[in-house]
C-alpha cells in the first residue's frame, strides 16, 4: 500500500496536481515527540496555546498541542497571500473569504483518497446532509467540512438566548410592574435605578452596557435589538421578516433599526446607558455586569449566564428573563445541514488524517459534552440510566467558570459544607494523570465553534434529555435559591403552567390574543451569502463604516435634533456612496432565503 501511495505521489507531484500534505502518514503517535496543530479562527477570542484540561485532554488522545491564531485585521490577506491558511479552519461564515479559499485551493478535500470514510467515520456516517450542504455551498463540488450546530434529530428549534434578562430582584421591589413595549422598559429602568443607584463597587448603575466589539454592518446592540424585540433576522444592512421574506432596510425612516437607535438615545439621555459603551471591550462589559452596574441584557450569554453566581443568588440577586409583552423575540431553528460557521482543514496541512480525527472527535456526542462541560468523569457523567448530571467539580465549573481548577476544596456559601475536590485529572484512554490548572475557562477549547446542536437530544443519553444541562433531570430536580423560586412562582402564577422552571417554557407559553406563539422561528436553511464584487464591496465597506459611525453619534446625541441631525447626515453620505445597490443586493438575498424557505416547507 506504502508502495502505491508512493507512487500515486509521484505522479501527482508531476503533473502538479495534488499538495504534498494530501498523502501524508497517520501521525497519531503517543510514543513520539508532541505535534503542534495551527488553528487559524476566526470566531477565536484568544490567541496562542491551548492552556489548562483542555490541552491535557487534546494531548492525551491525540499527542497534540494546539496553537489558535486569532483572526484580527489583515490576518485572513496574510495567510492567503502566505499560502497557508493553517492545518484545522475555521470560518466565521461561508461568505466570500471562505469561497475564496475554496476557488484558490486552499481548503483540503475531504473525499480524497477517502480520507473523511477512514480517518472521520463518525462525521461520515452521522453528518451527511451537512456535508452534502458543503458541497453546494463551496461550488466546486467537493466536500471541505461541515457547518455548525448540526441537529441529529427533528427538534423545532434550538433555545431562547435572546432571553430578555432582567435584574428580577429589583423588578420583584417595585411590585412586578406591567411592561409592554420599548417605553415602558424605559420607564422601568429609571425607576431600577431610584432604587439601586451604584453597583457593588459604588460605581453608577446603568440599565446596559454594550459594546462595539461585535459591530458589523451596523451597531451590534442595536440591529440585534429589533431582532429580539421584531423576531427580524439580521441581513446585509438591515433585517430579514422570516415569516414573509421582507427585506427592512436599516436607514428606513421607520425601520426596526431606526426605532431600536431611537431607544438607545432615550437611555443615553435619560442617564441609563453606560457612557463608556463605544469604546469599551466586551471583558470590560462584563466585569460591570457583573458586580451589578446593569439591570438588563437582550441575551442570556450577557446576562443571566454571566451574573447569576452563587455569591448572588444567595444574596437574593437574579437575572432571568422577563420580555415585554409585545415582543416576539426570534428563535432559530436546527436542522441537519449546519449552519454558516465552517469547520475544514487547510489543504497544505502536514496532517490531514490527525486533523480529521480531531473534528471526527469533536463531532460525537462526548466531544460536544467536552467541548461545553469539560471531561466526561472530571465535571460531568451519565447516570446507570443514561441521564447526565454533573459531578460536585462540574456543579461548581457550571456555575463559575472562573473556578481555580488547582483549588483541593470548595465551600458552599449556603450551607457552609465543604467539598473535596480533585487537583488532577486521569484519563480512562491511558491512565496518565494530568494536574489541574488555572481557571476553567482557561481550559476550554479556545477554537469558539461547535459541531452538535446543543438544543438536540443526546444519542448517549436517556433519549429524553438535551445536551443543554438547563434540560437534565438532575439540573432541574435541585432546589432552587428563594428568588429563583419567587421567578417561577411568578411565571407560573400567571402563565397557569406548573411546569415552569427554566426561561424556554416560559418563551414557549407567552401566546398573543389568538393562541399563537410570541415568538418568531428561523428556520434552518442552506443559505450562503452572494458574492460582491469589488465595486459594490467598495460602496458597502464605505456605507458600513457610516452607518456605524453614525449611529453611535445618534446614541450619544443630547437632544431629538441633535439625533435627528446625525440620522440624516447617516443616510445621506451613504446614498452618495452607492447604499441603493447595496439594498438591492440585500432584497437578492431575501428572495434567495424565501425560497430556500418555501422549499424547506414543501419537504
Amino acid at each position: 500500500m506504502k508502495k502505491l501511495l508512493a507512487l500515486t505521489l509521484a505522479c501527482a507531484l508531476i503533473l502538479g496536481a495534488l499538495p504534498l500534505s494530501a498523502l501524508a502518514d497517520t501521525v497519531v503517535n503517543h510514543d513520539g515527540p508532541i505535534i503542534q496543530i495551527d488553528v487559524y479562527s476566526q470566531l477565536a477570542n484568544y490567541s496562542g496555546i491551548q492552556k489548562g484540561w483542555g490541552a491535557s485532554l487534546l494531548e492525551d488522545k491525540f499527542n497534540v498541542r494546539i496553537n489558535i491564531i486569532q483572526d484580527q485585521e489583515g490576518t485572513y490577506a496574510t495567510r492567503m497571500e502566505a499560502g497557508n491558511l493553517g492545518d484545522i479552519v475555521v470560518w466565521g461564515a461561508n461568505g466570500d473569504d471562505y469561497k475564496n479559499a475554496v476557488a484558490k485551493g486552499m481548503l483540503l478535500d475531504w473525499e480524497q483518497y477517502d480520507l473523511c470514510k477512514k480517518y472521520a467515520p463518525y462525521i461520515t456516517e452521522n453528518y451527511t446532509d451537512a456535508l452534502e450542504s458543503n458541497r453546494e455551498i463551496g461550488g466546486d463540488g467537493k466536500v471541505h467540512g461541515f457547518g455548525f450546530n448540526v441537529a441529529l434529530g427533528e427538534n423545532s428549534h434550538q433555545s431562547f438566548f435572546y432571553t430578555w434578562d432582567l435584574r428580577w430582584d429589583l423588578y420583584k421591589q417595585l411590585n412586578y410592574p406591567i411592561v409592554d413595549n420599548l417605553d415602558d422598559m424605559v420607564t422601568l429602568f429609571a425607576d431600577m435605578k431610584a432604587i439601586c443607584p451604584t453597583d457593588e463597587n459604588g460605581n453608577e448603575t446603568y440599565a446596559v452596557s454594550v459594546w462595539p466589539d461585535w459591530d458589523g454592518n451596523m451597531v451590534m446592540y442595536v440591529k440585534a435589538l429589533a431582532t429580539a424585540y421584531y423576531g427580524y433576522d439580521e441581513l446585509g444592512f438591515g433585517h430579514y421578516n422570516p415569516t414573509n421574506g421582507q427585506f427592512l432596510s436599516c436607514l428606513d425612516d421607520n425601520s426596526p433599526y431606526m426605532e431600536c437607535l431611537r431607544f438607545f438615545n432615550k437611555l443615553y439621555r435619560a442617564g441609563l446607558l453606560d457612557p463608556n459603551s463605544s469604546s469599551q471591550t466586551y471583558d470590560k462589559m462584563s466585569e460591570k455586569l457583573k458586580a451589578g452596574g446593569t439591570f438588563w441584557s437582550i441575551f442570556n450569554y450577557a446576562g443571566s449566564l454571566a451574573y447569576n453566581t452563587e455569591e448572588h443568588l444567595s444574596a437574593g440577586k437574579y437575572m432571568y428573563a422577563m420580555v415585554p409583552e409585545l415582543a416576539t423575540p426570534i428563535v432559530y431553528g436546527m436542522g441537519s445541514t449546519g449552519g454558516v460557521r465552517i469547520w475544514s482543514i487547510g489543504n497544505y496541512t502536514k496532517y490531514p488524517e490527525l486533523c480529521l480525527e480531531i473534528l471526527n472527535w469533536l463531532a460525537t456526542p462526548e466531544g460536544a459534552m467536552t467541548t461545553w462541560y469539560g471531561p466526561r468523569g472530571l465535571t460531568w457523567d451519565y447516570d446507570e440510566n443514561g441521564g447526565m448530571y454533573f459531578t460536585p467539580l462540574g456543579k461548581i465549573t457550571s456555575k463559575d467558570t472562573s473556578h481555580n481548577m488547582a483549588d483541593k476544596t470548595y465551600t458552599d456559601p449556603d450551607t457552609g459544607e465543604t467539598v473535596e475536590l480533585p487537583t488532577v485529572w486521569k484519563s480512562p484512554e491511558t491512565g496518565k494523570e494530568y494536574p489541574l490548572s488555572g481557571t476553567f475557562n482557561d481550559g476550554f477549547i479556545q477554537i469558539n465553534n461547535t459541531t452538535l446542536a446543543k438544543d438536540m437530544i443526546n444519542p448517549d443519553g436517556n433519549g429524553k434529555e438535551t445536551f443543554n444541562s438547563d434540560t437534565w433531570a438532575s439540573v432541574v430536580a435541585a432546589d432552587p435559591k428563594p428568588i429563583q423560586q419567587d421567578w417561577r412562582d411568578f411565571m407560573r402564577e400567571v402563565y397557569g403552567d406548573e411546569l415552569i422552571t427554566i426561561a424556554d417554557n416560559y418563551m414557549e407559553d407567552r401566546l398573543d390574543d389568538y393562541g399563537d406563539k410570541m415568538y418568531v422561528v428561523m428556520p434552518d436553511i442552506p443559505y450562503s451569502e452572494g458574492e460582491r464584487d469589488s465595486d459594490l464591496t467598495l460602496k458597502w465597506n464605505n456605507c458600513a463604516k457610516t452607518i456605524k459611525d453614525y449611529s453611535w453619534r445618534a446614541i450619544y446625541a443630547k437632544s431629538e435634533a441633535e439625533f435627528n441631525y446625525h440620522v440624516g447626515e447617516m443616510k445621506r453620505l451613504c446614498q452618495n456612496y452607492g447604499y441603493a445597490d447595496c439594498v438591492t443586493w440585500c432584497e437578492q438575498e431575501a428572495a434567495k432565503k424565501w425560497e430556500l424557505t418555501e422549499k424547506l416547507h414543501q419537504k
